[in-house]
């Protein structure tokens, strides 16, 4: 599975943004930062607007900043709101033309996996994704309960 450019810019300008949260941020600098067009920019931020994630004041001194505090900002929300689809598989789509959808049990494990894909973002903020403030404690996650077992083998 590959998320879209799209997902990946709207993601990386949330990150920005909540790092920046005593000033209004422009396109310019998010994209002078990750090395991205402005124009991709200029169409993630007005996604990100509509849905509420970012907040934008127009006009001279104008930039964006969040619209929500960044714990509050789920990032398997905010990956579902800006992902066109999840057809992960042709059977999954609107023209599906498979000839084995009748019988196939695929797709069940296909859509499965996505699940537990959103699922685990789910347990996410974006307040998770940022950098800790100069003398914060660092958090050092705990390997899975899967990668534990396969370890002690």
């Amino acid at each position: 599975m590959r998320l879209t450019t799209m997902t990946d810019y709207a993601l990386r300008m949330l990150m920005y943004v909540a790092q920046h949260p005593d000033r209004l941020c422009t396109i310019a600098e998010v994209a002078s930062a990750h090395a991205i067009s402005e124009t991709h920019l200029m169409k993630v931020t007005q996604v990100l607007g509509q849905r509420g994630w970012l907040e934008t004041v127009r006009g001279k001194g104008g930039g964006i900043r969040l619209g929500r505090a960044p714990a509050d900002i789920n990032v398997g929300a905010v990956v579902r709101d800006v992902e066109p689809d999840f057809y992960l598989v042709e059977c999954m789509g609107v023209d599906d033309h498979c000839r084995l959808t009748r019988g196939c049990r695929l797709t069940g494990v296909i859509n499965g996996a996505l699940e537990s894909f959103l699922d685990h973002l789910d347990g996410y903020t974006l307040a998770d994704l940022l950098p800790p403030s100069p003398g914060q404690a660092v958090a050092v996650p705990l390997p899975s309960p899967t990668t534990r077992r396969a370890s002690r083998r």
